[in-house]
């Protein structure tokens, strides 16, 4: 996701039905069974991001840490907002960013404590890598660099049951069978990754998943996809059907890993009736995607500055919360991950 900080889109022209526009091999793991990926909905999150929007030329340093944090503060920091998210909104998975510029580095070393803060709690960890601002064509920066950094995540998180690889957000600049191409070659030198912990975006911005649906290359993995409100007019009704055909009959793969709207505006999201466009595509998502029984992972949990931002940062040094900027919005969430009755998206969530 690519916005400025009032949550107006930067660039990305997707009204309507966007046309969809090589590593070594991993050595410390043994090539592992082909799993299927079945089902989704146990996938209940939410994005943290670099208050810049992960698109950097440097280390991505999600909103609260600092590259100056030790690994054992970068833990105990993410420990709070973890926290945060599972007690507010009752999420059970964090999407995280990496690029070559943050792994393998002494940030890295650092930065491993919130990866680790995240499975220690139980937390499911999506690890998805951004291109740099400087290039922003919707391709690998850097191939080479890009390869060492995957070696590097997957020697470390390879065989944490718990911890998943999204090879590249928003793989824009490729046509369709360029994308699956990459895709296919990640998979191929990495074998000893089960494909059940490999996310494959979907075409273009994220905005199709069947086309990599379709390649007997890329099954068994999870396919994600992205759906914003600011790409489009659309009533309720035609939201959901936008949304639908996009992912066609592969839902049972799919998990909506991005998708968002203002939540610092003071919009209602509880209102059924309500006429604003980003209200009705947030319905209209979290709707779909409780029926499909998908799961989700909302943009963003927490960035500072956002106006998407479902979650407001607090406090100093090791000592921080989080507030929740929209309960609506917030209910909206747990409704999508049945965390509520079927007509309850406002009551709160429990454990159970």
């Amino acid at each position: 996701m690519l916005r400025i900080r009032s949550g107006r889109p930067r660039r990305r022209a997707l009204a309507g039905g966007l046309a969809a526009l090589a590593l070594a091999p991993l050595g410390v793991l043994t090539a592992a069974p082909q799993a299927a990926a079945v089902g989704t909905s146990a996938f209940k999150g939410v994005n943290w991001a670099d208050p810049r929007d992960n698109y950097a030329d440097d280390p991505v340093v999600p909103s609260g840490l600092s590259t100056s944090d030790g690994y054992a503060t970068v833990k105990a920091k993410a420990t709070a907002i973890l926290t945060g998210f599972r007690t507010n909104l009752g999420a059970n998975t964090v999407r995280l960013p990496v690029n070559p510029y943050s792994v393998g580095t002494g940030w890295w070393n650092a930065y491993t404590g919130a990866v680790d803060a995240a499975t220690g709690m139980g937390f499911k960890v999506v690890l998805g890598y951004w291109e740099g601002p400087s290039h922003k064509d919707g391709k690998v920066d850097d191939t080479s660099a890009w390869k060492s950094m995957w070696n590097t995540v997957t020697a470390k998180y390879g065989n944490n049951s718990l911890v998943y690889f999204e090879p590249m957000n928003e793989p824009f600049g490729y046509s369709a069978s360029a994308w699956a191409d990459t895709a296919a070659g990640w998979l191929g030198d990495h074998p000893g990754v089960p494909r059940d912990r490999v996310f494959v975006s979907g075409t273009g911005y994220n905005d199709n998943v069947t086309s990599v649906c379709a390649d007997s290359r890329l099954d068994g993995t999870y396919l994600s996809l992205h759906h914003y409100g600011f790409w489009g007019t659309h009533t309720y009704d035609e939201w959901v059907k936008d949304l639908r055909s996009r992912i066609g009959g592969c839902a049972g793969r799919t998990v909506l890993d991005e998708f968002g709207a203002p939540m610092t505006t003071g919009l209602r999201y509880d209102d059924a009736a309500g006429t604003d466009n980003f209200v009705r595509c947030l319905r209209a998502d979290t709707d779909t995607v409780r029926s499909l029984g998908m799961g989700s992972v909302y943009w963003p949990g927490l960035r500072s500055g956002d106006t998407y931002s479902m979650e407001a940062l607090h406090g100093s040094g090791t000592g921080l919360s989080l507030t929740t900027n929209n309960s609506s919005g917030a209910g909206r969430l747990r409704h999508a991950w049945a965390l509520t009755s079927a007509g309850g998206a406002n009551r709160r969530w429990t454990r159970g």
